[in-house]
């Protein structure tokens, strides 16, 4: 009989291993570019396969079970620890709320609407209000387990940031303390106040530099190759695992049954979009599930180098090339050189040999439709951020190509919490954006306060009045009907 109250005993043999060269590297030292070749890493554990004596149901079991545990290490995305980063000892697990993030169904009208019954998995209720710290509890983790082995006496963590990424970063590096410190940078005038707002508050230096994400990413990936920091941007493969957890979750909230069932991902750093794909062929290698979903890739049309990768039918014809970005109100995806492409690559290739051809797909969108998709998403009760808008005109794309049929079942990535975009809703009110997005504003979908009366004009008035004349104004406003 398994107890889950205890922490569990499998380890694995974890290795680094180069997409560009095959090459593998210990995991005692932190890498993330190989330094044969310079291609990017995924981590794989050799072991894996024994993971086999044991039938599904014991899996399913088993993760169910610790749904429900009290077991701190194990109460967030590291329930599922077998399958992500099963190396670390109780004691390095670092859980700060993350994971168990809800999965909320359209109502009635918004599916209508769509013509596509369709879940928001809201990732922006994590503890810094986005999916990032699926993957920033795992790197953390992990980063505390090198600190405690090898008695490291400072360390310096350091990530590119649209604004996500470092609010994850700072807050984990100031939860765990001791030696280690944190350093974002981020593209300055790029990030909304409120993304600026987090990482300041939790202490972190915060660095500005002019230019656009990519630029922020080559600063990092300089720090990382010639000084002694700890990257957390995805380059990083330990985040990487923690973000298949995503993939796991939507596995379990199905009951484990993803038959006929289609995951909308942005693709931005294209660092999630590979997790999630990861994370359900391990299920499906382990018999968890037995069938893939369908992934689908979404990209704004002002940075979208995965869609103009894939548009190429033959895939001997297909060539990487970044792309020049222009502005979107998806910040977290206007990324025009993914440094997760290689990722995508291999993981597509390993997807669509097992789950067939179309079951991975990448789908370019606009910015009118994604500003216009989370504003109809929030009309109907959710909480999308602009990633959630861009999954929902994403999804409005696949239906309208024919890509899904109004008897599967979508999943729609809200990354982050609808707040911390709230300038773009504010923006499309005004009907304010800049040309460079090329959102107009509709009508149909502005929404503004209504004011009933001046304070030069409250001030002429008694208390009583007051209250009489404001109330009589609302009611002429609304169109009450007295009782």
């Amino acid at each position: 009989m398994i107890t889950v109250s205890d922490f569990p005993k499998y380890r694995g043999t974890m290795e680094y291993v180069c997409l560009g060269c095959q090459a593998r590297f210990d995991i005692r030292e932190l890498y993330y570019t190989c330094p044969h070749c310079g291609g990017v890493f995924i981590l794989e554990d050799t072991s894996f396969d024994s993971l086999l004596e044991f039938p599904p149901s014991y899996w399913q079991g088993l993760f169910d079970k610790r749904a429900a545990t009290r077991v701190t290490a194990l109460r967030g995305v590291l329930r599922f620890y077998e399958l992500m980063a099963p190396v670390m000892d109780e004691e390095d697990i670092v859980y700060l709320g993350e994971g168990h993030t809800p999965m909320v169904a359209a109502n009635d009208a918004l599916t209508e609407l769509v013509g596509v019954p369709f879940y928001y998995k809201n990732d922006g209720q994590n503890p810094s209000a986005s999916f990032k710290d699926r993957g920033m509890a795992c790197a953390f983790s992990y980063l505390k387990h090198l600190v405690r082995v090898n008695d490291w006496d400072s360390v310096l963590t350091v990530c590119a940031s649209t604004g996500d990424t470092s609010a994850a970063a700072a807050l984990y590096a100031a939860y765990v303390g001791g030696p280690i410190k944190s350093v974002v940078i981020l593209p300055k005038g790029k990030v909304t106040p409120q993304q600026l707002a987090q990482p300041l508050g939790s202490g972190a230096t915060v660095i500005e530099v002019p230019g656009v994400f990519d630029d922020c990413m080559k600063v990092v990936e300089h720090l990382a190759d010639n000084y002694r920091v700890a990257l957390l941007n995805s380059k990083n493969a330990w985040r990487i695992l923690g973000q298949e957890s995503y993939a796991f979750e939507v596995a379990q909230w199905f009951g484990w049954d993803t038959y006929r069932k289609c995951v909308f991902v942005p693709i931005g750093n294209a660092g999630n979009v590979t997790a999630i794909m990861g994370g359900f062929l391990k299920l499906k290698k382990l018999g968890i599930i037995r069938s893939l979903p369908r992934i689908f890739g979404v990209q704004s049309q002002h940075a979208d180098p995965v869609f103009q990768y894939y548009n190429e039918a033959d895939p001997a014809k297909r060539e990487f090339r970044p792309v020049s970005v222009t502005p979107s109100a998806a910040q977290a995806a206007m990324i025009g050189n993914p440094v997760s492409f290689p990722r995508v690559a291999h993981f597509a290739k390993e997807y669509e040999k097992i789950g067939g051809p179309g079951s991975f797909q990448v789908l370019q969108v606009t910015e009118q439709a994604i500003v216009e998709g989370m504003l109809v998403a929030n009309r109907h009760g959710h909480i999308s951020c602009t990633q959630g808008g861009e999954c929902l005109a994403g999804l409005l794309k696949a239906k309208e190509l024919g890509l899904i049929e109004p008897s599967e079942v979508a999943v729609l990535d809200a990354t982050a919490h609808h707040l911390k975009f709230i300038g773009f809703q504010e923006m499309y009110f005004e009907d304010s954006f800049p040309a460079a997005y090329g959102v107009k504003s509709d009508p149909k979908y502005v929404n503004r306060p209504r004011s009933i009366m001046t304070e030069a004009e409250k001030a002429q008035l008694s208390p009583e009045a007051y209250t009489a004349k404001a109330a009589e104004a609302i009611v002429e406003s609304l169109g009450l009907a007295r009782k």
